[in-house]
């Protein structure tokens, strides 16, 4: 296979991998539904910078880390889900607060730095990622690469984390979706706090098991 073959594969690869419902996908919805299109978009900018993290630490060989050092990945795992926990936890609890609106009727937007740190950090803390890059580079990326791999791979994975949560973010912030969620809030709240924390316990009951 090919330098530009693989990356192409490679490419694939993340975009469908970022497309499967997790943690970040109920993030950036719930963002761009309860608070406003700035903040879902601040919240899909937040994932597509955790993206080109990923994507640079897999061009560095954290799949080769992770496999020599097993502990850093069950820290790795512990940690995420735990973080994971606190955002479910964060959101259970405001699940009952009414929502203040102005007189146009949307809801008061959240700090755009905060909703970008909070994409961010959700994104690095969900270890599967980290491996889920780390094994696709592994596989598809050549043990040599070209030089220009290591300067076009992360702004490319970039503008597929942050292309994809942005279409997500603009899908939910519409009126009607809006409207629903005002109507439904509590609910929704918690279903999204309750898949959250189901995937943070799901990583920290899978950390004792052995092998990546």
């Amino acid at each position: 296979m090919t330098a530009s073959a693989a990356v192409s594969a490679i490419l694939f690869a993340i975009l469908l991998g970022a497309m499967i419902p997790g943690p970040s996908f109920v993030l950036v919805a719930r963002n761009a539904i309860g608070l406003s299109r700035a903040d879902g978009l601040a919240t899909a900018l937040g994932m597509g910078l955790g993206g080109i993290v990923f994507g640079g630490v897999a061009l560095a060989g954290l799949y080769t880390v992770l496999l020599a050092v097993e502990w850093l990945y069950i820290a790795l795992k512990v940690a995420g889900g735990l973080y994971l926990l606190y955002i479910a936890s964060r959101i259970w609890r405001g699940a009952a607060q009414p929502m203040s609106m102005p007189a146009d009727g949307t809801p008061h937007a959240r700090s755009a730095s905060k909703c970008f740190w909070l994409g961010l950090t959700t994104q690095l803390s969900n270890p599967k990622t980290a491996i889920w890059y780390g094994s696709i580079f592994a596989a598809l990326l050549p043990q040599h690469p070209p030089l220009w791999c290591y300067f076009v791979l992360p702004p490319l994975v970039f503008g597929i984390e942050f292309g994809w949560y942005t279409i997500v973010a603009l899908c939910f912030s519409s009126r009607r979706p809006r409207e629903l969620y005002l109507r439904a809030k509590k609910w929704i709240d918690r279903i999204a706090a309750t898949m959250i924390a189901a995937l943070g316990l799901r990583l920290i009951l899978a950390a004792g098991r052995s092998g990546i």
